[in-house]
């Protein structure tokens, strides 16, 4: 764990060989809370050092955010482990008021469900989908009634019936003078260099799910740059410098 930065990276560090260390003892695979990506990374930089063990992700369809990861000892039978999530639709008449996503997710937490237990949310027209901790489904299909004042019928439906509409991917060549975030991301988000310095010194920016607000943060391959609402930016590749003495990026959006 001596790579591990701040509690919160040391707190899910620990859960992590913990559920290792029980799942070797007891030759049972155990399973984690919803992880958001950084969580997850984490959590397998953790795990890719443990030979005793691997782990499996779940979240309910391929692109989700939110995953709990089930840690298992390595002669363990993969095939035979259940997914530990379940996909519940709330549906109501939502005609005349418009839903969000923190509605929907403040309307769950309000029947004494913890955060950790709940994993992505779509909203849809007629209420909303919810992945959630499979051992919760059946007490939340009896608890989880109304989104604001407005009753819903909650059940429990396929994770193929997931309303999630295929991610776009915007593949973008750009030149930077440098790896610094706000000349990255300006390049991905295709706005200017000032309006997205301020975009990071307002925290709105976030690099592999953590939060960074210095414009002069330097990325690397592989990093992930988000801003709510607008996507993520992946830096692909860096392609070489040009005769200006500028840097090449392969960068991909998804929308």
């Amino acid at each position: 764990m001596s790579h591990l930065q701040g509690g919160d990276e040391r707190a899910i560090g620990v859960e992590v060989i913990d559920g290792a260390e029980l799942a070797w003892k007891t030759n049972q695979p155990q399973t984690t809370d919803f992880y958001d990506p950084h969580q997850v990374k984490v959590a397998k930089s953790i795990l890719d050092s443990v030979p005793e063990v691997s782990f499996l992700s779940f979240g309910g369809y391929r692109q989700a955010e939110r995953n709990r990861l089930v840690i298992y000892p390595q002669m363990y039978l993969m095939e035979t482990i259940a997914s530990p999530v379940a996909v519940l639709e709330a549906q109501g008449n939502f005609q005349f008021q418009e839903i969000s996503h923190r509605d929907c997710l403040g309307s769950i937490l309000s029947t004494g469900i913890k955060r950790d237990k709940v994993g992505d949310i779509i909203v849809t027209d007629t209420g909303c989908q919810v992945v959630v901790a499979a051992e919760l489904s059946e007490y939340l299909q009896a608890q989880w009634t109304q989104i604001h004042n407005t009753p819903v019928v909650v059940k429990e439906i396929d994770e193929g019936q997931i309303a999630v509409e295929p991610e776009r991917v915007k593949e973008i060549k750009t030149t930077v003078p440098s790896l610094r975030l706000d000349a990255v991301a300006s390049s991905g988000f295709g706005t200017s260099r000032t309006r997205m310095a301020r975009e990071i010194k307002a925290e709105r920016l976030k690099v592999n799910w953590k939060t960074v607000n210095s414009a002069s943060y330097v990325v690397e391959e592989g990093d992930v740059i988000s801003i709510r609402g607008r996507g993520r930016v992946i830096v692909e590749k860096v392609t070489g410098q040009t005769r200006k003495g500028r840097l090449g990026l392969l960068l991909k959006r998804l929308m």
